[in-house]
């Protein structure tokens, strides 16, 4: 995926993996409870790639991890 926001990409998936830890899921786990393959999750936290995730996927993860959505859009 060609973007000019590469390390916003990164960012995302940091946290999605962050907040996924913090919660005791493992990808596996996790990607099964936001209805999405373990190579999807894996892709959208690896940091050698940029994988986006719709804004359905990113409200259903936010869901799961009993976060705000803002979490995980949030510069720190």
């Amino acid at each position: 995926m060609h973007t000019e926001y590469p390390e916003r990409y990164i960012m995302l998936g940091l946290k999605i993996a962050y907040y996924r830890k913090k919660r005791g899921y493992t990808q596996e786990a996790f990607a099964e409870l936001i209805g999405k393959s373990l190579n999807f999750l894996a892709q959208v936290e690896g940091t050698g790639t940029t994988r986006g995730v719709s804004l359905e996927t990113l409200f259903k993860m936010a869901d799961v991890l009993q976060i705000s959505p803002s979490k995980l859009l949030e510069d720190d």
